[in-house]
């Protein structure tokens, strides 16, 4: 399991990890909030463990622009600030669990286990970019309200990225994702696979802006713009 821990006191960042590592833990530390949104962003993890107190740019507003990117990765939110309305605050922008300073490890680790215990993808069922709708929940996909017929990896693609949007996605990063462990899937696959799902999403719809954009030498993103 891989964690990110988001906090600016140098000694409490480092001794979680030390102690998170010890417990066969991956972590990755940041001690601002511009650059831990800029991983969470772009990295994949487990878990976040986010302080609310950070330079440039406070946990709430991490937290709230990471839910904003539909990435459902498991905040739990440290702060020195133990009032419920407090808590309440966190957990209305979109925090998972709020421990409160000075705490004991024990319980972080406590509550780290429940967190991954709970079943993932959490997020909400509808998934959008733009005008392009996808429901999880029935596996329905539309544009403009026009119902999209895709295969199951085509879906799965869809999906990855816009759980990803705005992201770009290596050809690396969409196998791992998209594709079992054990498949054998060459590069060039990927772009057939952008090829055919262009063909649906983005230009059928004559007078829109494309959603899937290539960059060029990095991979693919799904964006408005």
């Amino acid at each position: 399991m891989r964690i990110l821990v988001i906090e600016d006191e140098r000694r409490i960042a480092l001794s979680l990890k030390k102690g998170l590592e010890l417990e066969h833990y991956v972590v990755d530390i940041s001690y601002n909030g511009v650059e831990g949104f800029d991983l969470a962003s772009t990295e994949e993890y487990d878990l976040i463990i986010l302080d609310r107190m950070l330079p440039h740019m406070d946990g709430m507003a991490v937290c709230r622009e990471l839910r904003k990117k539909d990435i459902p990765t498991p905040i739990l939110m440290l702060t020195a600030k133990g009032q419920t309305k407090d808590k309440i605050e966190g957990l209305d922008a979109g925090a998972d669990d709020y421990v409160a300073k000075p705490f004991s490890f024990e319980e972080l680790l406590a509550r780290i286990r429940a967190l991954f215990r709970r079943p993932k993808e959490t997020a909400a069922t509808i998934l959008s970019v733009g005008d392009l709708r996808l429901d999880t929940k029935n596996f329905v996909v539309t544009r403009k309200q026009i119902p999209i017929s895709l295969s199951s990896k085509e879906y799965a693609l869809l999906e990855y990225f816009m759980r990803h949007q705005g992201q770009i996605l290596s050809k690396e990063q969409i196998i791992s994702h998209v594709w079992d462990y054990d498949a054998d899937i060459l590069p060039n696959t990927i772009e057939v696979y952008i090829k055919n799902l262009r063909s649906k999403i983005d230009d059928p719809f004559v007078g829109n802006a494309p959603l899937i954009h290539t960059v060029r030498g990095f991979g693919y993103k799904l964006a408005t713009i």
